[in-house]
């Protein structure tokens, strides 16, 4: 008896039962016969050779584990070849759906760790990295010449060389070009001159290590200090300032000072009553304090004026 339901994944495929044995929903299915060519002579046959009974782990059905009992065609030729069918259920040397597969891939991407992912769709974090491997690959295009403007930043990873890596993105486009397995000087150096021949601006942060590496390979570029970068000096300033006062304050308003340090960081515009209330008293109480956050909200203004 067919079940007339379409199944994802299965819409073109002939249905014949659905159980559920020990929690797990078991899709019997075949698809309909019909005329193949052959891939040795060309021919078209619809001549049977046997069938073949293939498990296929499929997608969650009622968020209970699915696997798929496909029975296999395999036509003969005239020829002497014998062949499988064609199906858009499974790709050939696979023990997994097509739909299972693409599912797998978005979320390798998308999700938050491989090892959740693989628990998700009840497989080993190895399968869902080759998934995000075999994807990857079709997106990355090795570079060749880096643009006119680029900017390069660290960030925490982990390779066997090392805990930081560097990536390096267009500098007007924000779309990510490279990834290097390190951020050591000589890396960034030979890298740059290697593929940096067209670039005339870099755009990074204030590391010494960056700037040295970077007029090494390039010559006299434009460096440009990326925002963040720039103004948190000026905070980092500021904090020194209350670090070093509130230690004259009564221990209440000490511990409450520090606790309270992001009204202080916070845009004057946008600070609540309660936090304006605090931002008045803590400045009250040192002219040190006020005269530093002066300093940083006329440096605030003026860098949003450009």
């Amino acid at each position: 008896m067919n079940i007339t339901i379409d199944i994802p994944g299965l819409k073109e495929a002939i249905v014949t039962q659905v159980k559920e044995t020990e929690g797990v929903i078991h899709i019997y299915a075949e698809m309909e016969r019909r005329r193949h060519r052959c891939p040795r002579c060309h021919t078209r046959t619809s001549k049977i050779h046997d069938y073949r009974i293939q498990k296929i782990h499929h997608l969650k059905w009622f968020e209970r584990t699915t696997q798929i009992f496909y029975r296999r065609r395999r036509y003969a030729c005239e020829c002497g070849k014998r062949f499988s069918e064609k199906t858009p259920i499974v790709e050939r040397y696979q023990r997994t759906s097509v739909e299972w597969n693409q599912a797998v891939s978005i979320r390798a991407i998308k999700g938050k760790t491989f090892k959740e992912t693989a628990q998700n769709y009840g497989t080993s974090a190895s399968t869902v990295v080759r998934r995000f491997d075999r994807l990857s690959k079709s997106d990355i295009h090795t570079v060749q010449q880096l643009p006119s403007v680029i900017a390069i930043d660290e960030y925490k990873g982990d390779t066997r060389e090392g805990k930081y890596q560097l990536i390096i993105a267009d500098g007007i486009t924000k779309q990510p070009l490279d990834i290097l397995p390190n951020r050591y000087k000589t890396t960034i150096k030979h890298y740059l001159q290697k593929h940096g021949a067209q670039v005339e601006v870099v755009i990074m942060d204030m590391s010494q290590s960056f700037k040295a590496a970077v007029k090494m390979a390039l010559g006299r570029p434009v460096i440009v200090a990326d925002r963040f970068h720039f103004c948190r000096y000026i905070y980092w300033a500021l904090d020194a300032v209350r670090r070093r006062v509130q230690q004259a304050f009564h221990e209440y308003d000490r511990k409450k000072c520090k606790r309270m340090k992001h009204v202080l960081h916070k845009a004057q515009e946008r600070l609540t009553d309660d936090e304006r209330w605090y931002l008045d008293r803590y400045l009250g109480l040192s002219g040190e304090l006020k005269q530093a956050y002066e300093l940083k909200e006329a440096y605030r203004n003026w860098f949003n004026r450009g």
